[in-house]
């Protein structure tokens, strides 16, 4: 356990005499093994340290980012783990907050797919990192740069893990400092505490350290034995039958189309978790329609040619995807599974950009109510949109034609104003009119976009 204490040590040291600022400490945390280890040491440092020094004063967040598309057994593991660690850090007085981050409505995956028409994403395309992950994360940092100056965030990365990670770790170290620059945030530092351990140590510490908030370790270990797939020995021995190892299994979005099969999804249900097949199948089905031409429109959402006529997914698939997303979540709910893949906040903002996009034929709450036979609780906004089209009638009775041009200004000021994105409203207006005179041209019929 040498090597344990030694890191502790360097973090004791690092937080409370090599760096004599308050800069906040900021851990991003995903419940994963190298992030579960990386909390763990810090906390022992934090323990080690009140009790030889008294207090401990420099603020740690520990950040956890939802994409609102986690896998739902991970999801509900670390949201346990999250509750836990904030109940023990009130109760051990340590200077812990859980922060969780999720993205912005105009970034999430559900707006972009199926409301814009965003093709799914893959290595060449690959729009939903920064949106759902990068961005979430980097606005809270960007507050606590704000109040405090600078920052350091602590990252679970280590050399062991690949040659491309140590080759990333290297290009940004510098030789004699535990602190980095961030290479986009500014004022903001980087610390790996444990960058030297390997698998097996990572491991080791997992299953002979008792977690410090009173979470299971061996559900942890569990979680990753069950979703580790044929190619990895899992588990190994380390130092003895009782320490075991496991594989290096990445648990990430159950959505996540860029890989090319989801090993740690379907390794889970083998494993017994059946009920995640719905999601398997939703996901594998629309990776497999991506590039079905049927499936695109030849214009880009600018209003410009796109490659090989590969542009936006059509107004027929988006409703096609919003159909099966619903299927897929009613057969979970009719399983037993409480869980809800898409908020009422996301359907709301993917019915709006409908309209924006002169998508009057597929209607979010009609597919709903095809799926669960029941109606989609939309009644305010829908009695809000009926007192409208009153006033637009009265006001257009001379000229009822100009009632539609009408109506899409609406909608279109409407989608800017709940996305919290007002920029290009002007020019995007001009637009619409200009398009509005020349519809009966317009070589796409109709769908037109931004």
């Amino acid at each position: 356990m040498n090597f344990v204490d030694n890191i502790i040590d360097e973090i004791i040291d690092q937080y409370m005499f090599a760096d004599s600022s308050k800069r906040p400490w900021i851990i991003g945390f995903s419940g994963g093994k190298d992030s579960t280890v990386m909390l763990q040491l810090v906390w022992k440092a934090l323990e080690k340290a009140k009790n030889f020094h008294g207090f401990v004063g420099r603020d740690i967040y520990v950040v956890c980012n939802d994409t609102m598309i986690e896998n739902p057994v991970i999801a509900e593991y670390v949201n346990r783990v999250l509750d836990k660690i904030e109940d023990a850090a009130v109760k051990q007085d340590m200077p812990i907050q859980v922060v969780r981050t999720t993205p912005k409505l105009e970034d999430s995956l559900w707006v972009n797919m199926i409301g814009k028409g965003y093709p799914a994403p893959n290595n060449a395309f690959r729009w939903c990192t920064e949106r759902l992950k990068i961005k979430p994360t980097a606005n809270f940092i960007t507050e606590q740069v704000d109040t405090f100056g600078e920052a350091i965030i602590l990252i679970g990365t280590r050399y062991a893990e690949s040659a491309n990670r140590a080759r990333t770790m290297n290009k940004h170290a510098v030789r004699g400092k535990r602190l980095t620059k961030h290479p986009t945030q500014a004022n903001t530092y980087m610390y790996a505490p444990i960058r030297y351990l390997l698998l097996e140590q990572v491991w080791y510490i997992i299953n002979t350290m008792p977690s410090p908030w009173g979470a299971s370790n061996d559900e942890l270990f569990k979680i990753y034995a069950d979703a580790s797939a044929d190619d990895y020995e899992c588990p190994v021995v380390v130092t003895s039958t009782e320490h075991k190892s496991c594989g290096q299994s990445r648990f990430g979005c159950w959505m996540c189309s860029v890989v090319k099969e989801d090993k740690s999804m379907a390794a889970l249900i083998q494993n017994g978790f059946g009920h995640l097949s719905p999601l398997l199948k939703f996901r594998d089905e629309i990776v497999a329609e991506r590039n079905i031409i049927e499936n695109r429109l030849s214009i880009r959402r600018n209003g410009t040619q796109a490659v090989n006529d590969m542009g936006p997914y059509t107004p027929k698939y988006r409703a096609k995807m919003m159909r099966r997303l619903f299927e897929t979540q009613k057969e979970l709910q009719d399983g037993g599974y409480n869980v809800k893949l898409i908020t009422n906040q996301e359907l709301i903002a993917i019915q709006t950009i409908w309209y924006r996009d002169f998508i009057f034929n597929y209607k979010v709450s009609e597919i709903y109510q095809n799926v669960y036979k029941t109606t989609l609780d939309m009644k305010e906004q829908n009695q809000k949109l009926e007192k409208e089209n009153e006033l637009l009638k009265k006001s257009c009775s001379e000229h009822p034609e100009d009632m539609d041009l009408i109506q899409e200004l609406l909608s279109l000021q409407k989608s800017k104003s709940l996305l919290d994105r007002k920029r290009g409203l002007k020019s995007d207006i001009e637009q619409r009119i200009e398009n509005y005179l020349n519809r009966e041209t317009n070589a796409v019929k109709g769908d037109l976009f931004e």
